[in-house]
């Protein structure tokens, strides 16, 4: 994650002046040696209100923005916080090593754990270097080679998502990027270790389900989670990128959408302001999440687990099963 100037949003205008008013205060006092405790402390009071205020009504699309704040915390900032020790593995052993994901054994607390997920880069050289979290197969497959080494030693795996989607290059689809998305999803049903999967920016479509099934699905309080982007949304639906606002209310993609509807387990509440303004706080609720799951999963044996994990991918969405002479009814069959 990249420090320096704090970054504002277009809604968070009140916020940013009373972040500036703060900030002259504090400048003034240091410079003039004047006591401004007083005054400090009402803004700081004012910034929370404030705050408190602009985040309580978000709307969709603005959250989606949120989920994309160049200053949010990516998979190596969670990683280098929450992990006493992390070794790195690379490349799928059989084309390279892709660096829209990364992935390897970490320590926590003492425990260790197979940590996985898309990393997107904080400026624009890294941006470039990671594929702006855009993963190829060679990437997917990279990630099943450690979920599978994970099960081998019996360690718990967590996946941490944030990407705007899968790579749609050509040499990608030669490489067969359908395939090694869809056969992490077979596999991760399957395995017999604890599997947390965390949505912590952006959770697009299949580059996100990749390595996003798991035992518990769980969703940071200004992230989404999709099919598509709204910006994809709106330019199938009114062939214009102009309505990408009303095409994020239609997608139902925020956390609490998705709780309501029984799509994820649970909602991580991020700090006031965001995990952005508060990182060092919000790796230290992740970490606390982290472990509770995987306590509660490891009480549970593996074929539980497994039996547990498609039943509720299996429930997912609403169908009706017609009888053969229904359908006959409704649209006949003609020689």
């Amino acid at each position: 994650m990249e420090q320096g100037k704090r970054i504002f949003l277009d809604f968070e205008k009140p916020i940013e002046e009373l972040y500036e008013q703060l900030n002259d205060i504090n400048r003034i006092g240091n410079q003039q040696n004047i006591d401004v405790t007083t005054i400090r402390e009402e803004l700081t009071e004012k910034l929370a209100v404030a705050q408190k205020e602009v985040f309580a009504k978000l709307n969709p699309w603005q959250i989606v923005q949120l989920a994309r704040h160049p200053n949010r915390p990516y998979t190596n900032y969670y990683i280098r916080q929450i992990c006493d020790l992390f070794t790195e593995l690379h490349g799928d052993r059989n084309f390279g090593d892709d660096k829209a994901i990364v992935g390897g054994f970490g320590s926590i607390e003492g425990k260790t754990y197979m940590i996985i997920g898309h990393q997107k880069g904080s400026n624009t050289k890294t941006r470039q270097y990671r594929n702006f979290g855009m993963p190829n197969p060679e990437g997917y497959r990279k990630a099943l080679r450690l979920m599978k080494l994970a099960e081998k030693f019996n360690k718990p795996v967590v996946c941490l998502l944030d990407t705007p989607g899968a790579y749609p290059g050509l040499e990608a689809e030669e490489r067969g990027q359908g395939e090694a998305i869809a056969r992490n999803i077979y596999e991760m049903t399957q395995l017999k270790v604890p599997v947390i999967c965390l949505i912590i920016g952006e959770g697009a479509s299949g580059g996100a389900l990749g390595i996003g099934v798991g035992d518990r699905l769980l969703m940071c309080s200004y992230s989404w989670f999709s099919v598509i982007s709204p910006e994809s949304c709106s330019s199938i639906l009114w062939r214009s990128w102009e309505y990408k606002e009303q095409a994020a209310a239609a997608l139902k993609l925020t956390a609490k959408d998705l709780k309501k509807v029984g799509l994820i387990d649970a909602i991580i509440n991020e700090p006031l302001g965001g995990a952005h303004d508060k990182p060092e706080k919000m790796a230290s609720i992740l970490k606390k999440v982290i472990i509770k799951h995987t306590n509660q999963l490891e009480a549970i044996s593996a074929e539980e687990r497994i039996e547990q994990r498609i039943k509720k991918y299996s429930a997912v969405g609403d169908f009706i099963v017609h009888k053969e002479e229904e359908i006959k009814q409704v649209s006949p069959v003609t020689e």
